[in-house]
């Protein structure tokens, strides 16, 4: 997504080229033929003639993991360049700049004890903090957010067959979603279809599908799955989920302002662990829990995926990332279960954990942070 917005951004710079030339450097260029970013650039510049090159020298000081170099070319007469970063869940950079959103403060408080210490102190939810500092429609553009969700959990439910990319992955939502064990408990039911889900979404993000990112494409899955299941059990409106939508974006927002959300710069905790955070921080607002129990589920949820790599094989999000999403959607559901019993006995801080994550990220070797050299990525062998 970063890329093409980056191509989209570029044309809209120099209209008149006819030929542009992209070079992709760092993850980009090591995962960018599984991921699709050729494919997303030569799009996002039709009709325009491009040629992608994907530079994989190590030797080269990068900004950001995700560098690209954009070129455009009139009569074979250069009229510029850019180079833009791709900072994750589709945000984009020009190198030397600040990224739109980082160029205005969203909300004048960037940490959750900041926010909470607010909410507290005026007998309001995290929710209601998010609505006071938005725009006046962000109700319906969260409403369009949750409508788009719950679409590509039904398209993904309705299809069958393999993936594309090679590896022959099967789609296994509809199996999950229809296939019921012989003596299923209502815990074994609800595994079955938190996973369908998040398997459903998952599946369409890896088929080139329409989805949202939550916060990233390859951790799309958490998120709606867990908010389809328990509006399904407990019939919860759609204002309700909406609710639920604000406290999982401003949980996001947390962790992109003061870490990151990109697994080419911090690993898988970074997009998986995020997501599983914003999914327990949702359902704990969806019940109405308080915002020390909304915080501590966060926390559990980022806290245990601390150092998660990111090592898909092929560079294709297919292995191991549709069944991470499955399974940080029912970790989200464990930690709201223990929010509800223990947060009045934790001693990590959500922001705290936001920070260990990110250190923890810089630290991990460069296998292991979305460049397909390490991990399963280096050790499976498909066949």
């Amino acid at each position: 997504m970063g890329p093409a917005f980056a191509a989209k951004r570029f044309i809209e710079q120099f209209p008149e080229a006819d030929f542009v030339k992209v070079t992709l450097f760092g993850s980009l260029s090591k995962t960018g033929r599984g991921h699709g970013t050729d494919r997303a650039i030569i799009e996002a510049l039709s009709p325009i003639q491009a040629e992608i090159i994907f530079n994989t020298d190590d030797n080269i000081v990068l900004e950001h993991p995700n560098t690209m170099l954009v070129e455009g070319y009139k009569d074979e007469k250069k009229l510029g360049e850019t180079t833009f970063l791709s900072i994750g869940g589709g945000e984009i950079r020009v190198k030397g700049e600040i990224a739109e959103s980082e160029s205005k403060e969203l909300y004048a408080e960037n940490s959750l004890s900041e926010i909470a210490s607010i909410c507290k102190e005026r007998n309001i939810r995290l929710s209601d903090y998010v609505f006071e500092h938005e725009a006046p429609d962000f109700r319906d553009f969260l409403g369009h957010v949750w409508h788009t969700m719950q679409a590509a959990i039904r398209d993904g439910l309705s299809h069958t067959g393999t993936l594309p990319g090679g590896l022959g992955v099967k789609r296994k939502a509809q199996k999950l979603y229809n296939q019921r064990h012989i003596d299923e408990s209502p815990q074994t039911r609800e595994n079955r279809l938190v996973c369908a889900y998040a398997f459903a979404v998952s599946e369409q993000n890896a088929d080139c599908g329409i989805i949202v990112t939550a916060p990233t494409c390859g951790s799309c899955g958490v998120l709606p799955a867990v908010l389809k299941y328990m509006q399904e059990k407990n019939s919860f409106s759609d204002n309700d989920v909406i609710r639920a939508l604000a406290v999982a974006g401003l949980i996001g927002q947390i962790v992109s302002t003061n870490a990151s959300i990109s697994g080419a710069e911090c690993g898988c905790q970074a997009e998986i662990g995020t997501a599983c955070s914003m999914a327990a921080a949702a359902l704990a607002e969806l019940f109405e829990m308080g915002i020390d129990q909304i915080e501590y589920a966060a926390e559990i949820s980022l806290e245990h995926h601390l150092g998660l790599t990111c090592d898909p094989v092929c560079g294709l999000v297919q292995i191991p990332c549709i069944e991470r999403n499955a399974v940080a959607a029912m970790r989200a559901i464990n930690a709201l279960s223990l929010a509800n019993f223990l947060s009045d006995s934790r001693k990590i801080s959500f922001d705290l954990v936001v920070e260990t994550m990110y250190q923890t990220g810089i630290d991990l070797s460069h296998i292991y942070r979305e460049t397909g050299e390490g991990g399963l990525a280096k050790l499976y062998r498909h066949k």
